[in-house]
């Protein structure tokens, strides 16, 4: 069976379905098979004709995640990681000791505790610099500065930076780019197409979408030695997902964009009555009217995302009291699954966050946007009354 690529399908929806997958040609199986052997057996040659030799450099399953992965982003390859974790050290270990890192202020508190502690000790340097003022960055920049980590639209407070003018910013100081997609998703934005020379993403998010498993990706323009090098890094630490990961993560990009677009409807929806409730302050969505990157919203996103937030009018008991109140919402730390979740940023975050404490942050599933709707209303209602 020819590849959607060799029949020049390139519409995001077909990709995902077909990409990195074709019917077993001995079984006649539409879907891929789970291949969990962590050794490969060798021609009589030595050699290793079939691709595979030990499960930590490659394995079948992993091989057709990073083919659909790389399509979806319109990457050159893709290296799909066993965290999104995983896959943030590995890029910071492309850079030596004494190199300098600058970072969105308000990225993934993860990335950034990896920074501050970790890769300190290891000798790396960095500074937060607001990426939504591309002159900010340029100021920021050192004669030692290798690597821009942007993370558009940042968490939670839906920041957007200019790809197009950080990437040629970058491109004249000899800096690697790498921007985190997780909230976004391949469905609404692909930063490479925008001059980034890597996409990262926490693949437990949308791309997984259920809940159900643990892992990262980063997907790479067109740099080749510099995507060799990742994966001599993630072998060498064994920074690998499963077989049974792979094929789940597989499985779910079959029906991304449908979800992301549903939970996109409905997180819109939800902004929009938020906005208007007396007891909400102020919503940060990367869709909201009001936002303050609103032109860059329209030229690099494909619709919003379903992650927002909003803060509450009163003091951060007041929005502990909200989260506690709610009975659809699950209260949990994660987001881009089929169910909704809630939480209190700031002290998930915890010391150094710049997340307002009276900031409640939502991630939209696939329940009726009524059903939400109804929850949320109950819940402000009963901190009001309060």
């Amino acid at each position: 069976m020819d590849s959607p690529d060799d029949q020049g399908i390139t519409r995001f929806e077909t990709l995902a379905v077909h990409e990195g997958r074709q019917v077993d040609p001995v079984s006649g199986a539409v879907t891929p098979a789970i291949q969990p052997s962590t050794t490969f057996e060798r021609d009589a040659d030595g050699g290793y004709s079939r691709g595979h030799v030990y499960s930590r450099q490659s394995n079948p399953n992993r091989q057709q995640l990073e083919t659909c992965l790389a399509a979806l982003e319109g990457g050159q390859s893709a290296l799909a990681f066993a965290s999104g974790s995983a896959a943030t050290m590995s890029i910071l270990q492309l850079l030596r000791p004494g190199d300098h890192v600058l970072i969105t202020d308000d990225a993934y508190h993860g990335s950034r505790h990896l920074l501050d502690t970790l890769f300190r000790q290891w000798g790396l340097q960095h500074d937060r610099v607001d990426t939504t003022d591309t002159e900010a960055v340029a100021a920021a920049i050192r004669p030692d500065t290798r690597l821009l980590w942007i993370e558009s639209p940042s968490n939670p407070l839906q920041g957007l930076s200019d790809l197009e003018a950080l990437g040629a910013l970058a491109s004249e100081h000899e800096i690697i780019t790498v921007c985190d997609n997780t909230l976004a998703s391949p469905v609404g934005q692909n930063p490479l197409r925008h001059g980034m020379d890597l996409v990262l993403h926490s693949s437990t998010k949308y791309l997984g979408g259920h809940s159900d498993l643990l892992g990262g990706a980063v997907i790479h323009r067109d740099n080749f030695a510099q995507a060799q090098a990742l994966r001599d890094i993630q072998s060498a630490g064994g920074a690998v997902p499963s077989a049974f990961d792979c094929w789940l993560l597989l499985r779910s990009l079959s029906t991304l964009s449908v979800r992301v677009r549903a939970q996109a409807d409905s997180a819109r929806t939800l902004m929009e009555r938020l906005d208007e409730h007396p007891a909400v302050e102020t919503v940060f969505h990367a869709m909201h009217p009001n936002h303050p990157h609103r032109a860059r919203a329209k030229q690099y996103l494909r619709g919003g995302g379903a992650l927002f937030a909003f803060t509450v009018r009163g003091k951060a008991d007041d929005a502990m009291r909200l989260v506690a109140a709610t009975r659809l919402f699950t209260r949990a730390t994660s987001l881009g699954g089929v169910e909704s979740l809630i939480e209190h940023r700031a002290s998930i975050e915890g010391p150094g966050t710049r997340t307002p404490d009276t900031l409640v942050r939502l991630s939209i599933g696939l329940e009726h946007v009524e059903d939400l709707w109804a929850d949320l209303q109950q819940a402000l209602e009963h901190i009001r009354k309060d």
